[in-house]
């Protein structure tokens, strides 16, 4: 299940992913942890949401972008 849909917008677990991410939650493990989603799940998740341009990462911390705060 994909965390951005074709037009760009987070779907239900791109959304729990921008919500852990809101909470503070900056590592792949620790969204994991925050969203009730499986690791893989929130790491394959993470790369689709940077190509979308919602997320940004840096050395394995993850922060939400302009753009992933507006979709939300």
């Amino acid at each position: 299940m994909p965390c951005v849909s074709a037009d760009g917008k987070p779907t239900e677990s791109g959304r729990k992913i921008i919500a852990a991410l809101k909470a503070g939650n900056t590592s792949a493990e620790d969204i994991s942890t925050g969203s009730g989603m499986p690791l893989y799940r929130v790491r394959s998740g993470l790369r689709e949401m940077v190509e979308a341009g919602l997320v940004a990462e840096n050395d394995g911390s993850h922060t939400l972008t302009e753009q992933g705060l507006a979709a939300v």
